[in-house]
């Protein structure tokens, strides 16, 4: 079975199990199925160590942004600023970015600016869009549809939102990606998008170290449990998890690009 880890954070894992080696890690992925991890920016600031990521495996890729809830101490970074760091061919997206209304509050004019210009950036490098949205639905698919977001597409990361919203998103030529909440108890809603989104349009992923799928849920996550968001979706919707695999892997590397 082959699959893909669409959206992780390698650089933030967990690696005691591993004595420190994230080598090993990518490994214990590997021996699970996992043939290409993209490695996703959060800060400018970690940039350089994302990037130096990316460029030490030949199987890992990386993405260029901010993350909505951060804040960069040195100023909000220019569509210029995006587009410098976004250069290397190993960089294969813009983001993550969006809106995130849940952590944030009083005026966010700046996270919605902040969201625009790295959409103008994405357009003007012709990369896709890693979208991060929580509690900003209508704001997020508004911006998106402003700005033209349609023309480079891209993934609503760690979907967690209804099936209007992945409709709108699927209209803007989105993909819709799961992470491991999608099999917890109580994630009824997730479950059904999962079992509506068109398998052609559908990534898998698993944001580690944040969000362990069930059974390993509320410990360190890590790029090999995508196998278990693989199984879970692929029972709800009663087809073959090798199937499911191999078009979530096709998807992933037709939307980013990668040879």
């Amino acid at each position: 079975m082959r699959l893909v880890d669409s959206h992780c954070h390698l650089d933030q894992l967990d690696l005691t199990s591993y004595e420190g080696d994230l080598t090993k890690a990518l490994a214990q992925a590997e021996d699970q199925g996992v043939i290409h991890f993209l490695c996703v920016c959060i800060t400018l600031k970690e940039f350089p160590a994302v990037l130096h990521l990316a460029k030490s495996y030949a199987n890992v890729s990386a993405s260029a942004g901010l993350h909505p809830n951060e804040r960069d101490i040195e100023g909000e970074p220019t569509e210029e600023d995006i587009i410098a760091l976004a250069q290397d061919e190993k960089v294969v997206a813009i983001g993550e970015t969006g809106l995130d209304y849940y952590r944030s509050t009083g005026d966010i004019e700046w996270q919605k600016e902040r969201f625009r210009r790295h959409i103008r950036a994405a357009k003007k490098l012709g990369k896709p869009i890693i979208i991060h949205t929580r509690q900003a639905k209508s704001d997020t698919i508004q911006i998106m549809r402003e700005e033209g977001a349609s023309t480079v597409g891209g993934v609503m990361h760690c979907f967690t939102e209804d099936w209007a919203m992945a409709q709108e998103a699927l209209d803007l030529d989105f993909y819709i990606s799961f992470s491991g909440i999608v099999t917890f108890r109580n994630a009824v809603e997730i479950q059904h998008v999962a079992k509506l989104v068109p398998l052609d349009r559908m990534l898998i992923e698993t944001d580690s170290p944040y969000l362990a799928p069930n059974p390993h849920r509320g410990k360190p996550n890590e790029p090999a449990y995508v196998r278990y968001v693989a199984e879970f979706i692929a029972q709800l919707r009663g087809m073959d998890v090798v199937e499911l695999g191999e078009k979530t892997t096709e998807n992933f590397f037709k939307l980013f690009k990668i040879s």
